[in-house]
């Protein structure tokens, strides 16, 4: 029997590799694909609201599905951009799966809005921090005791951070350095889109599906009304913060299988996955 076939969007500054482990235990249940580095291809820049990052992701599903509708599934950036895809070319998906990719509606989208256009748009986004991060170490050594240190990469599951540097890293003059480059993950901050809650609002044209990180600070800053109004019942909790796929990828790839079941039946996923 063939394995339906998931399209899996990766989160701001994270490419597709970090998340090995997850892939591998999907791989077990589903045909697993996924875009290296989203923001990287100057064919489709880094734009307000993000509709050239769609398009980017919208050419990517054409080409690689040849027009078949596939299982979306996207962690932060990367479910947003799976459900404003699903939006836009509801034909391509069978259904999105978010992973802590809260929608910002209401009051909050408008602030967002005015702040970007009073030019603030860095002060109030993870911008402020993404700007004058550190991207160069001396050795892959060095860059991992580094991030190692950090409280947010030790809550990962073994052997993901170093799937990150794996990924993540490449050759530079002075020893390593980041390959998603801190100018694409500050202008995807800069530019993060304050019309979804819009988009999304009525009918969604294909089923959707959201798993939230219990002490995820995106989700609390965004509140979860307007995701819960797109999502429905469909809205379970996750042990662990914004990353917990990398702080889980065990238990987040269960999650996403028996999401994908709830939303499509036992025939899109026929298999159990095995600890």
């Amino acid at each position: 029997m063939m394995k339906p076939k998931l399209h899996f969007s990766h989160a701001n500054s994270y490419p597709a590799g970090t998340y090995r482990q997850l892939f591998e235990l999907l791989g077990r249940d589903f045909e697993v694909g996924a875009l290296d580095r989203h923001a990287h291809n100057p064919s489709f820049p880094v734009r307000d609201g993000w509709e050239m990052l769609v398009d980017e992701l919208i050419d990517e599903l054409t080409e690689r599905y040849r027009g078949e509708p596939v299982i979306l599934v996207g962690h932060s950036l990367g479910g947003m951009l799976s459900v404003m895809a699903a939006a836009r070319r509801p034909e391509l998906a069978r259904c999105v799966v978010m992973l802590d990719s809260p929608v910002v509606a209401g009051w909050r989208a408008l602030v967002w809005r005015l702040a970007k256009l009073a030019g603030q748009g860095e002060r109030l986004s993870p911008a402020q921090l993404s700007v004058k991060r550190r991207n160069v170490w001396p050795s892959v050594e060095e860059a991992m005791t580094h991030f190692a240190s950090k409280r947010l990469f030790a809550a990962w599951a073994p052997g993901v951070l170093q799937d990150y540097l794996d990924a993540g890293l490449e050759p530079h003059p002075e020893g390593v350095q980041l390959r998603f480059t801190r100018e694409a993950e500050t202008a995807v901050y800069r530019t993060l889109p304050h019309h979804i809650g819009a988009m999304v609002a009525g009918r969604f044209p294909v089923p959707a599906g959201y798993l939230a990180g219990r002490t995820s600070e995106e989700n609390r800053q965004a509140g979860l009304a307007a995701t819960r109004a797109l999502v429905g019942e469909h809205l379970h909790m996750m042990p662990g913060g914004h990353l917990f796929p990398m702080e889980f990828p065990a238990l987040t790839a269960q999650a996403i299988r028996d999401m994908v079941t709830e939303l499509l039946g036992e025939a899109a996923a026929p298999r159990r996955l095995q600890a």
